[in-house]
């Protein structure tokens, strides 16, 4: 960083467009990371003025209130205050509010404002207010903070013009002491609010509380019947278009991954670099970069769902359905993150303050289908089941996908309630949160959030997968059968020498030596299990079927029914990557949780994926 550069701290409360605007100002040049020492997400850009200044702008938490209950308050907490190791104090704090929520969002901007700090306060999302016929008086605002306030519209290009015009010509202003605001302790908390609503009767004009377009849906959405219909129906068309969508993306990447290793084989000569390259990583790689669209859509779902304002309705919505099995309401949104992946999911949990529906939400996240189990059932679903429409409309596919998800869904509802059962602590604890004003995503948002976790994805492809699927290759390869030697050449290797030892173990499910050994590199990220599945039959059935053939009609040859449902349920409950377990012990610090997550897991997939495959069998599956 420049001697010229300066640091700017983004922070407000949730959904007052802070990440919007963290956008708008930097663009692809950003990247996340982890604070030191805890699993908080870091956001980090940069940005150049028209004066030529360089910016490093931070995009810290969302928090409420700096009286931190949560851990991601306490970073945006101690980051403000310029006491968090290792991260030097921002040069100036710029404080975004929403201005169709102003009653709520001001209190932080004032508690903001009592840290004494350089601050700029930006009142965004400008455009929708005047829509709904809000008047903010900008001069006022900035006569009554004592800071300097600029109007944004982060989805709008050009939309910070305002913001960065002050920040360059050196705007933003020490706030001097202000009797009339009181810090945020637990005492003068009446006082912050009388403050916050003098300021509101000063410089705000307001025709209604919310917006008719907003009540009109909440009479809907909100219903405690229409609204979990409506639900259900989002959640249902997410997973027809997980199939529908991602086919022909999907067909055109399996197509080429097939040329290359085509063209790999016909232009090297024979031996272990080309049967490396070709069965090894463009085989194994291959094998998981095909199911990124499917990802994707289910990404591009959940980023709109967050943008629009509807998650924080629906996690109101089933409060008292999960409440019930012994979660909250805010609960919902870290477990339908978990479906992206789990790791995301149990760190979100650090918003929910009660420590025991905390725990609770940590131990049945890794249930919640992550996008790393959908390669393995695409694959199966794929192989097993056909491609045929139910009632002329659905796809039986993605009916049996969603059915899968539902499975994971119902079974953390049952794990929760268990646990539930054995608790000490049997109170209630009531959900509060707040409900944001409806809006429609911003393409800009969804696409940098897709190339972010775009570019996640295939790092995983390029880092642990590629060097798991060559340690595999390796395993299959050597040691090479002496001369003389009738079996599989493959039977001799090590992997082969693994994978009949633990079908002693696994045989009661259906799984035969080759599942077996895809198992093991699985417990690292769950969709090295397909790319495993593809080196393995590249090698191991050279004899039978073409090398060059797709995996899928290769299993569908080789496996019965029986064991393919066997292997899909296992993936249901499966402990989850190691990865995911060593989140656990981060969140939880205890490693006594980790062994309970495991084992449970363990024990459920073993039993059910068993009872699975004895009931298919018998039903001549």
């Amino acid at each position: 960083m420049s001697a010229a550069s300066l640091r700017l701290a983004l922070v407000g409360n949730p959904n007052c467009g802070k990440t919007a605007l963290f956008n708008r100002l930097t663009g692809s040049r950003q990247k996340v990371a982890n604070y030191a020492g805890v699993t908080v997400e870091r956001k980090e850009g940069r940005f150049t003025a028209p004066s030529g200044r360089e910016y490093v702008v931070l995009d810290l938490p969302g928090a409420y209130s700096l009286q931190a209950a949560s851990l991601d308050e306490a970073v945006t907490r101690d980051l403000c205050r310029g006491f968090y190791p290792g991260e030097p104090a921002p040069d100036v704090i710029v404080c975004v509010v929403d201005a169709t929520n102003l009653r709520l969002h001001l209190r932080f901007a004032l508690e903001v404002r009592e840290l004494g700090r350089p601050m700029v306060v930006a009142v965004n999302m400008m455009d929708v207010a005047r829509r709904r016929g809000i008047e903010v008086d900008l001069d006022v605002l900035q006569r009554e903070l004592g800071v300097p306030v600029v109007s944004t519209i982060a989805v709008r290009s050009g939309g910070a013009k305002a913001l960065v015009d002050v920040l360059d010509r050196g705007g933003a202003m020490q706030p001097a002491s202000d009797p009339n605001t009181a810090g945020p302790t637990a005492a003068d908390i009446d006082a912050l609010h009388a403050r916050t609503r003098d300021i509101l009767t000063a410089a705000v004009r307001m025709p209604r509380r919310t917006a008719a377009i907003d009540d009109a849906l909440d009479r809907w959405l909100l219903h405690p019947v229409f609204g979990l219909v409506a639900l259900g129906v989002v959640m249902f068309l997410i997973f027809q278009a997980v199939y529908a969508w991602a086919t022909p993306v999907m067909d055109l990447i399996e197509a080429g991954a097939a040329w290359l290793g085509a063209s790999v084989t016909g232009t090297l000569p024979a031996g272990p670099l080309t049967s490396l390259l070709a069965d090894g990583i463009i085989a194994g790689l291959g094998g998981v970069v095909v199911f990124l669209p499917q990802i994707l859509i289910l990404f591009f779902f959940i980023l709109a769902l967050e943008e629009s304002g509807y998650l924080p309705r629906a996690a109101f919505l089933l409060d008292r359905t999960m409440s019930a099995a012994g979660l909250s309401g805010r609960s919902f949104i870290p477990l339908l993150s978990s479906f992206a992946c789990a790791i995301p999911g149990i760190m979100a949990t650090r918003s929910i303050q009660d420590p025991r529906d905390r725990l609770a939400t940590i131990l049945v996240a890794p249930l919640m289908t992550c996008s790393a189990r959908l390669p393995v059932y695409a694959l199966l679903i794929g192989a097993f089941i056909p491609r045929q429409k139910v009632l002329g409309v659905l796809n039986l596919q993605g009916l049996v996908l969603f059915a899968l998800y539902a499975a994971g869904i119902l079974s953390a509802l049952a794990v929760a309630w268990i646990m539930k059962k054995w608790r000490r602590d049997k109170g209630e604890h009531p959900l509060m949160l707040e409900l944001p004003s409806y809006r429609l995503p911003h393409a800009r948002d969804l696409l940098i959030g897709l190339s972010e976790r775009a570019g996640i994805f295939l790092k995983r492809v390029g880092g642990i997968i590629l060097a798991l699927t060559i340690l595999l290759w390796f395993l299959l390869n050597f040691p090479a059968p002496p001369a003389g030697y009738t079996g599989a050449a493959v039977d001799y290797s090590f992997a082969g020498r693994i994978g009949h030892a633990m079908t002693a173990i696994f045989a009661p499910l259906g799984f035969n030596w080759q599942i077996c050994i895809a198992l093991v590199p699985g417990m690292a990220a769950r969709e090295v299990a397909v790319s495993s599945l593809a080196t393995i039959y590249a090698l191991s059935a050279a004899n039978d079927v073409d090398a060059a053939n797709a995996l899928s009609p290769v299993i569908a040859q080789d496996w019965s029914l029986a064991t393919a449902l066997s292997l899909l349920v296992w993936f249901i409950y499966a402990p989850q990557c190691v990865s995911t377990l060593a989140t656990i012990r981060r969140e939880t610090n205890s490693w006594r949780q980790v062994g309970i997550a495991a084992g449970y897991l363990f024990a459920l997939a073993y039993l059910a994926s068993m009872l699975t495959y004895q009931v298919a069998s018998r039903l001549g599956g």
